[in-house]
């Protein structure tokens, strides 16, 4: 199973963020610059976690993203669900587990697909963004 770079740029873009100890914002060219991330596609990121309201953007000369809330409470669960939309890894589910299956639910292999989704579910709302600052 894979999540896209969407998920892994902006895991570490927030951790960037979870980690900056200024009370002043962060520039996403800074961050671009320090993750090594397309500022283009890290724009797009920041747009959908600032819908999610995870982020703030502050303007003017001092301008740029700071979390909207304290990262101990902010669940790498929302990070997630946020750049990736659905948050069901496999085609036939969906995220509570209800089966849309052409198969029938027949083939057996739906036992463990649930399983494996609600792990890893359960698992990303187990993570604090404030539990992967180093």
């Amino acid at each position: 199973m894979n999540f896209s770079t969407r998920t892994t740029y902006g895991l570490r873009a927030m951790i960037r963020l979870a980690g900056h100890k200024s009370s002043e914002s962060l520039s996403l060219p800074n961050i671009a610059k320090a993750e090594n991330i397309s500022l283009g596609y890290l724009e797009r990121l920041f747009s959908d976690l600032k819908k999610s309201g995870l982020v703030k953007a502050g303007k003017g000369a001092k301008g740029g993203y700071k979390l909207s809330k304290p990262a101990s409470k902010i669940m790498a669960y929302e990070i997630v669900k946020s750049l990736e939309g659905k948050m069901s890894p496999f085609h036939c589910l969906d995220e509570s587990g209800k089966i849309y299956c052409k198969a029938s639910c027949r083939c057996g292999a739906t036992k463990v697909l649930i399983k494996v989704q609600e792990a890893v579910i359960k698992t990303l709302k187990g993570i604090k963004l404030s539990d992967l600052v180093a």
